[in-house]
């Protein structure tokens, strides 16, 4: 029987036993043939077991037909062992739940697929917390972490992740279940030990304890495992043998279980040696307070150098952030903010340093004692900056979180990849590695770019490289075999938390030595004999070279773009911008990416996008899928938020890429008469406001337009926007032929309007007005119409540009005089300072208007700011905010100048909620196959939040689209940020 009809039959039987979905369409194959590393791999297929059962089924059907099986959790792997020619099992979608909490024990029983982030979350109420915590806990789930045996930031505390592993359920090779859990291996009093119980059981179980029992008692055995682990204690490569030997030579940096205890096994493995189905963890009490010395320098070996002697103050973390990585972050809006925050001038790098204490005085002291001991020593810190605030520290750690990310954003076809990323050597000899395999490539003609764990020793260099050049691509071994080189010297490890992979575990046996590499092949042999588990990760691995996802082969259509992709180098590019980190499947905080925390699938998140666009474009998949509408599915529930160019580090920018696509979608398939009319939804709503507006409003509204709506794809099941009876035009100008321009008028600015605001919501453009106005500012109406940002919305090229150029006309003599542009709707305003640029390259008159565009917030924070707004009376009357921020205003402004207007009046306070978007999305919410995601993106977090709110909070939202939908889902008005400061005024 061929191997075809084999892997045929096992998926019919398979989908016939499981409960959960099972695709083997080449869309979902796709999606689940990379990871973040720089390999690809097709699937045979994904499951997403819906229990135990289902996993169970699958590995007993893989053993009966001989079919590999990869578990799978985040997909956030940087080596490349979440990816293979096997059955991927994704434990995310329904396996990640809690199981039970122990408090007084200090201990949690999870599924593998819960993330990181969302465990300690739901630990926190407790004062509980696991302990590592990797820089990709938003996206990383326990199953992953696990199977890594991964670390973090606080390392030096906490050690590694197989520390605390306590126990695991786990399926064998030949899909029976099992419990591993630690064992006595002395005389319980009868004669036998709790070990003998299971040495002599029967089956697989049996079988696994006799096997590994006879291997780590043999006492040449245990000479090779001690003399081949590397001294450093942050350690993952290879197979975890070295916690079977009690040996004094061997360290740890958690107190280390001397009991046998397979868990620890199966931790590090890589999903090698059988599939987990739960855990049981350790927990750590959550540090009371915490507190930051941002340890400026100006020269990196000079920081590297400092490293030993900070860790003499005993900090509980010193992370490296280089100079590249600051770099990269002034490039992201996001980063570059909180960047502003604690950075002093310009330095090279910096070292971030944390401090865990039990009170405000003991960090205070803690602070003071480091800032005197590195002036003693003379380690040549230039500033320092002392973080006590948990804001502040906030801001710190998420710019250190992406830094990995970040390299990756790196333009152009020479980019940082990993693959001697993850090595360790004692601190000591941080500074002399850096120095030498740094010397080592640039000899190759490579630059390198790096950030560390520092306190561990831990460095993750990469290497520039084109790996779509084959001479390039030859550099990757040499680089790994000169590193290999060198950590044995010094006692290093070549991987200490993110495992073998792909990328390391062909050189295993040069860096562990031969007899050491040949326990670690008879491990894999007695638990999977058969090779079925993650076959070609640890052991018998290929070259390092085989399955890239860009090698010299790699070849990318080139479209004739509609926008301005220069600055990627080409549309292709925009798209190969994506390294498949998968920050975009978080969950938990920000706004990234709405789809996918909606649906949970893969294919609506940015990384499945990018990662289905780059098949079609480089032939993966067949040319005409480009424009064909299984690709169109999968773009089509991107809302075009945003958040992805500011929240993920390579600054993906999905939005734009989408627009381009749909232009092109639109040449082949035509453009749909929906998207036409909700393009031209301001020159509609101009037409039917004002005399017409009850007119128009009843036509929208009766039987007849609820017959004929669904027609068009537009959803009954919520009311289109009512048509204003005085629009906004009209009462500006008899307002103006109205009102007295007084003595105290100080200067003018240009009120940039819209047709939501103009003709939807006049009331936020009055308030607005009036409260310019009473702040000293003569307005000035310019005559621009469509500012073009549903063109953008809905692909539409040619009249995007066309609404661009009249509004810039409009626009550029007013930015020429100086007038300050203030604008009420987040995104049209906001399309000036982003969209313009790459619709209209080259136009002098699109910087000059992006430097004087200004949000109704921003402009009013910085008048604050500048001690403008002294002559204004706020009421002292004590109202709480409930805000909630626009997507694009999230992305490109941030909601900073919003809080800082908004509490302006003494006793305003103001809860942020950290909704990602509403889900309406300009007309995305009314769109009739889209009504349903929408809703559920808002109740996510923001509807439920509005609905808590007391009825005396006022609920705040400057975007039109995100009052409609808290209005729809919750019958609570929200007000623009113009109409809360305008009702404060005490006139």
């Amino acid at each position: 029987m061929s191997d075809d009809t084999l892997l045929a039959e096992f998926l019919n039987d398979l989908g016939k036993r499981v409960d959960g979905d099972l695709r083997t369409d080449t869309y979902s194959r796709i999606l689940y043939s990379t990871d973040a590393s720089i390999y690809q791999v097709m699937p045979h297929g994904v499951l997403f077991p819906q229990s135990a059962d289902d996993a169970q089924a699958a590995v007993e059907l893989a053993a009966k037909y001989n079919v590999p099986l990869i578990a799978r959790t985040g997909g956030s792997s940087l080596v490349g062992q979440a990816i293979g020619e096997a059955l991927i099992m994704d434990f995310t979608r329904h396996m990640d739940a809690v199981l039970e909490l122990n408090e007084e024990e200090q201990w949690v029983r999870v599924q593998p697929g819960i993330v990181l982030d969302a465990l300690n979350i739901k630990l926190r109420p407790h004062g509980l917390q696991f302990g590592p915590d990797p820089a990709s806990s938003n996206r990383a789930a326990m199953g992953g972490i696990v199977s890594n045996n991964s670390t973090g930031a606080h390392s030096i505390l906490y050690g590694m992740t197989a520390d605390h592993v306590l126990e695991a359920n786990v399926l064998l090779d030949d899909g029976s279940r099992v419990h591993f859990q630690p064992l006595e291996w002395e005389d319980t009093g009868n004669g036998a030990t709790e070990l003998d119980r299971y040495l002599g059981k029967a089956g697989r179980e049996g079988e696994i304890y006799r096997g590994l029992m006879a291997l780590v008692s043999d006492p040449a055995n245990q000479q090779t495992i001690v003399a081949g682990t590397p001294r450093q204690w942050r350690r993952c490569g290879g197979y975890n043998l070295d916690r079977f030997v009690n040996d004094p030579a061997l360290n740890w940096k958690w107190k280390h279980d001397p009991r046998f205890n397979m868990a620890r096994m199966i931790c590090g493995a890589e999903g090698t040696l059988g599939v987990i189905t739960d855990l049981k963890l350790n927990l750590v009490p959550l540090p009371k307070q915490t507190a930051l010395a941002v340890v400026h320098f100006d020269d990196l070996r000079r920081a590297l150098s400092a490293v030993p002697t900070i860790l003499e103050v005993d900090p509980s973390a010193v992370e490296l952030l280089d100079n590249l990585g600051l770099t990269l972050c002034r490039k992201v809006p996001e980063y570059s903010r909180l960047l502003q925050t604690f950075l002093h001038g310009q330095p090279n790098c910096v070292l971030i340093t944390e401090f865990y204490g039990e009170s405000d005085a003991e960090l205070q002291d803690k602070v003071a004692k480091l800032e005197r001991h590195i002036e003693r020593q003379q380690v040549g810190a230039t500033a320092v900056t002392k973080a006590f605030d948990p804001a502040l520290q906030g801001n710190v750690w998420k710019v250190r979180k992406v830094g990995l990310g970040l390299m990756m954003s790196i333009k152009g076809d020479h980019k940082p990849i990993p693959f001697i990323e993850d090595a360790a050597v004692p601190p000591e000899h941080l500074s002399e590695y850096v120095t030498r395999l740094e010397q080592f490539c640039n000899d190759l003609g490579t630059n390198v770019a790096y950030y560390a764990h520092a306190s561990a020793g831990c460095i993750h260099i990469r290497p520039l490289i084109n790996a779509k050049l084959a001479s390039e691509v030859a550099k990757m071994p040499q680089i790994v075999d000169f590193a290999a080189g060198m950590l044995g010297d010094y006692g290093g490890s070549l991987s200490s938390e993110h495992g073998d992979g792909r990328a390391r575990s062909w050189i295993n046996e040069r860096f562990f030595g031969p007899d050491l590499y040949q326990l670690y092949k008879e491990v894999k042999q007695i638990f999977d004999p058969q090779g079925i588990f993650n076959p070609g990760n640890i052991v018998d691995a290929g070259p390092m070279t085989e399955n890239l996802r860009y090698g010299p082969d790699y070849e990318a259509i080139q479209l004739t773009p509609h926008l301005d992709f220069s600055a990627d180098g080409g549309f292709d590019r925009a798209v190969e911008m994506c390294n498949g980190a998968g920050i975009c499947r978080k969950r938990t905080a920000d706004v990234m990416c709405p789809s996918f925390m909606a649906t949970r699938e893969e294919e609506h998140s940015t990384r499945g996008r990018a990662n289905l666009l780059r098949a079609a474009l480089s032939g993966k998949l067949p040319p005409e899928e480009l424009t064909g509408p299984r690709l169109y599915e999968a773009m089509d529930l991107c809302i075009e938020c945003k958040a992805c160019k500011a929240e993920c580090p390579s600054a993906v920018d999905m939005a734009k890429i989408k627009f381009e696509y749909l232009a092109h979608y639109y040449e082949k398939n035509g453009v749909p008469l929906r998207a036409r009319l909700f393009a031209n939804i301001g020159a509609l709503t101009a037409r039917g406001s004002g005399p017409q507006s009850l007119l128009a409003n009843w036509v929208v509204q009766n039987g007849f337009a609820l017959f004929v709506r669904p027609m068009l794809g537009i959803t009954n099941n919520r009311p289109l926007p009512m048509l204003a009876r005085q629009p906004l035009p009209g009462w500006f100008k008899k307002h103006k032929a109205t009102s007295q321009v007084g003595s105290e008028i100080r200067d003018r600015v240009a009120l940039f309007h819209d047709p939501f605001t103009n003709y939807t919501a006049p009331e936020v453009g009055i308030a607005a007005v009036e409260f310019l106005e009473a702040a000293g500012y003569d307005v000035i109406w310019p005559d621009h119409k469509s500012d073009g940002r549903p063109f953008i919305s809905k692909g539409l090229v040619k009249e995007a540009k066309e609404a661009a150029q009249s509004t810039l006309a409009a626009l550029a003599p007013l930015a020429e005089q100086g007038i300050p542009i203030v604008g009420l709707e987040p995104s049209s305003l906001l399309s000036l300072r982003d969209d313009y640029f790459y619709l209209l390259p080259g136009d002098p008159r699109v910087p000059l208007v992006a430097e004087h565009a200004y949000t109704f917030e921003e402009f009013v924070a910085q008048l604050a700011d500048d001690g403008q707004l002294s002559s204004l009376a706020f009421t002292d009357e004590a109202r709480h905010i409930l805000l909630h921020g626009h997507c694009h205003q999230k992305a490109l402004v941030g909601t900073g100048p919003a809080i800082r207007a908004l509490t302006l009046p003494p006793n305003y306070t103001l809860t942020e909620v950290d909704s990602s978007c509403c889900g309406m999305a300009g007309s995305f919410g009314y769109e009739a196959e889209h009504y349903e995601i929408s809703m559920r993106m808002a109740e996510r977090r923001l509807l439920p939040a509005v609905r808590e709110a007391g009825p005396e909070t006022m609920i705040v939202a400057a975007g039109i689209s995100c009052r409609q939908q808290i209005k729809h889902g919750t019958r609570r008005q929200a007000l623009h940020p113009a109409q809360v400061l305008r009702d404060a005024l005490e006139l």
